[in-house]
């Protein structure tokens, strides 16, 4: 029996939504017929309408390509609720026993005239099928192109609110932010700006917003100097850190100095709200590390320790931030709350994935020591999920690893009691509260970008 996926849903950001076709085999023929749609049909747009994504038929006779995408699709639910077609272009995929899945298109009913969603929605399915034909996954690059000059002007600016006085420190901090940092966390709330802008109907980016991205970008590097310190780890994005060059008093000076002319900055925002969001920051950092240092090789620790623990040490500067980014752009309360927990549980899904990737890639993929947070009796997520149904992995963390091939062995019984996947899925239900929190924006590129930002994150463990 032929399994067909079907979606028709209001116009979203139909960038974010193309790319999750990237696991549909697109024959020669489908290539062309898109493409030809995309260029007799540009600048026409039909009516959308919604219906629920739906699947027909048994996974029999697939091969595993084709379940993994069938499987990927079902599980990943804020994918598959986010299809975009226009009126009289159906866009359909179908998996027939034995053969590959495709997509197909059908334009036999006329599209009306209207305004240029649909031209988007066309570029964007070429913009897809050029990447698909290619193997290629998202680029962080053009997911921050819309804020591609702020970033430019943040990285000059860091440099000169670091070093003036202190070249030894800016030294010391060159070797964080010139180590392959992909200034995410900046780049987000220059997204955030503008994307709550738009409600406000403002055209600029504040001083305010630069400033924060600044502050963000430096209380982010100090707590990495910091966390390198206590986790005594020589490498950082595959390059030396901070206190193996410099030593372990310069680094930690570093770390506080960095602290220190955030806070600064951040006083100057005149802003109390605000100032009461970073500050928080600080001491969540603060809270992170203690639960973390009290809890290792603790097998007895929960699902919601984990969660708590990861809040402080990632998703809490953030979701700060992000919230702090729609208070300058004078949005709504509500919208406020939304940016926060956006911010909230894009960094709760980007931390579950780093420690997924402990396990599953080498030092020189993961820019630091592969398997040293289970080393070091930092319980992560799919250590935590394995212990459910493998005993044998709790007497190995109790023993702290000392006999010789323990580590390894641990780390084989958190892939196969299933830690790995279950600890995807819960990222995956971080991501879909996340995408679901950007729902309050206007679609634009800004908001494209936040959403593929999710996927991005997501998109790291393969």
């Amino acid at each position: 029996m032929a399994h067909v996926f079907l979606a028709r849903i209001k116009p979203l950001n139909i960038f974010c939504e193309v790319e999750q076709w990237r696991h549909i085999a697109l024959s020669r023929e489908e290539i062309r017929r898109i493409r030809e749609l995309r260029a007799t049909q540009s600048g026409r747009c039909g009516a959308m309408t919604s219906t629920a994504f739906c699947a027909r038929g048994s996974d029999a006779g697939l091969g595993y390509q084709q379940r993994r995408a069938i499987d990927r699709r079902r599980s990943a639910k804020c994918w598959s609720r986010r299809r975009v077609v226009a009126e009289g272009a159906t866009i359909s995929f179908t998996a027939a026993s034995g053969s590959p899945a495709s997509l197909s298109v059908n334009t036999s009913s006329p599209i009306p005239a209207g305004d240029a969603t649909n031209s988007k929605f066309l570029n964007g399915v070429a913009s897809y099928v050029q990447r698909r034909e290619r193997r290629e996954k998202l680029s962080l690059n053009e997911i921050i192109e819309p804020v591609s000059s702020d970033l430019d002007a943040l990285n000059q600016n860091l440099q000169s609110i670091v070093g003036v006085q202190n070249p030894l420190l800016m030294s010391a901090a060159e070797q964080i932010f010139g180590a392959g940092g992909k200034r995410m966390r900046p780049a987000i709330v220059f997204l955030v700006s503008r994307a709550t802008m738009q409600l406000a109907r403002l055209n600029t980016i504040h001083l305010q917003h630069r400033r924060l991205a600044e502050i963000t970008e430096m209380i982010h590097t100090a707590s990495l100097i910091h966390d390198d310190v206590l986790d005594e780890s020589d490498v950082r994005r595959g390059k030396e850190t901070v206190h193996q060059l410099y030593g372990t008093r310069i680094a930690v000076l570093a770390g506080d100095f960095m602290f220190a002319q955030s806070s600064w900055y951040l006083a100057n925002l005149d802003n109390l709200e605000v100032i009461k969001l970073i500050s928080q920051v600080i001491k969540d950092f603060a809270s992170g590390e203690i639960q973390q240092a009290s809890s290792l090789f603790d097998s007895e620790i929960t699902l919601d320790n984990y969660l708590d623990k990861s809040y402080y040490k990632t998703a809490s500067l953030i979701a700060a931030s992000t919230r702090s980014a729609a208070i300058f752009s004078g949005a709504d309360p509500s919208v406020c709350d939304k940016m926060f927990d956006y911010g909230k549980y894009l960094g709760l899904a980007f931390q579950i994935v780093d420690d997924i990737l402990d396990f599953t890639q080498s030092t020189a993929q993961l820019g630091k020591p592969a398997g040293s947070d289970l080393a070091k009796g930092n319980l992560t997520a799919p250590a935590l999920f394995a212990l459910d149904k493998e005993p044998e992995l709790r007497k190995l963390i109790d023993s702290e690893f000392t006999d010789e091939g323990s580590l390894e062995s641990a780390v084989q019984l958190v892939k196969r009691g299933g830690g790995i996947d279950r600890a995807m899925e819960l990222a995956k239900q971080k991501a879909e509260l996340a995408i679901q929190a950007l729902e309050c924006l206007p679609v634009g590129a800004a908001r494209s970008s936040l959403e593929k930002m999710v996927e991005y994150v997501l998109e790291r463990v393969f």
